[in-house]
């Protein structure tokens, strides 16, 4: 099958492949010895703030102590 790539760099996936791998929306892209390979994952949204806060450098802790801080306030 083939997949054009439009003037802003985008892919249709054909509906076969869509259809073979699920209803995904993310895939994680890499490339090995010349090819593009598209991994489908199934992204949650706590993991995607738990990745966020992780590069920020915020660790469980920070956001307890934050949480803590904001409920003394609100007292």
């Amino acid at each position: 099958m083939l997949a054009k790539r439009t003037s802003k760099n985008q892919l249709t996936l054909p509906k076969a492949v869509v259809d073979a791998v699920g209803g995904v929306d993310y895939y994680d892209v890499s490339v090995d010895a010349g090819r593009i390979i598209l991994t489908p994952v199934r992204v949650q949204p706590v993991d995607a703030v738990r990745n966020k806060l992780a590069q920020l450098g915020i660790a469980p802790q920070d956001v307890k102590d934050a949480v803590a801080w904001a409920r003394k306030g609100a007292a």
